[in-house]
């Protein structure tokens, strides 16, 4: 059984987690006017997506739920609530950083592990298909060059990014 007092150290802990983020500094600002719903462009096509659903569960300590939903990923990063916000908060750069809390946690889209996966085994998001590659020659353009796969992965390794996606592949 949870008591009152662990139940707000709970809510608190992960508000504290993302106040504690670059892009997550303003969460605690927000006072629920949905300001930044109404201005959604995301929100007005999808009711997947609320950026006021989001930082409310956020501070409301529902970690597990902001983080293994869709919704965060849902966020085309417009800037409308932000410009809007009448208490400031950041809420783009607040997604921006539950990205990033989702991503440590393991929970990545599979899209984005597949593309992060091309990207460190080929150098490149998409690989390029025989089609591509013969069409550039239809067309008179010269073969695409080698994208330089070991200068890629130094920088994935050096910001860490590449232990992050081997946990999420389940690799060593």
């Amino acid at each position: 059984m949870v008591h009152e007092k662990d139940d707000e150290t709970l809510r608190a802990g992960f508000s504290g987690e993302i106040k504690h983020r670059l892009g997550g500094e303003t969460i605690t600002l927000c006072y629920q006017c949905g300001t930044c719903a109404a201005s959604c462009p995301v929100a007005k096509v999808t009711e997947k997506f609320n950026p006021r659903g989001v930082i409310k569960l956020a501070l409301l300590g529902e970690r597990q739920e902001v983080l293994s939903g869709s919704a965060i990923w849902l966020c085309s990063s417009c800037y409308n609530c932000q410009e809007r916000c009448p208490q400031k908060v950041e809420i783009a750069d607040v997604i921006y950083a539950l990205r990033n809390i989702a991503i440590m946690s393991g929970h990545t889209p599979n899209i984005y592990s597949e593309f992060a996966s091309g990207l460190m085994k080929e150098g490149r998001i998409v690989p390029i298909s025989k089609f591509v590659e013969k069409k550039r020659t239809d067309y008179g353009l010269p073969p695409l060059k080698s994208a330089g796969v070991e200068a890629i992965k130094k920088i994935l390794s050096t910001t860490g990014f590449d232990k992050i996606q081997w946990k999420k592949e389940g690799t060593p």
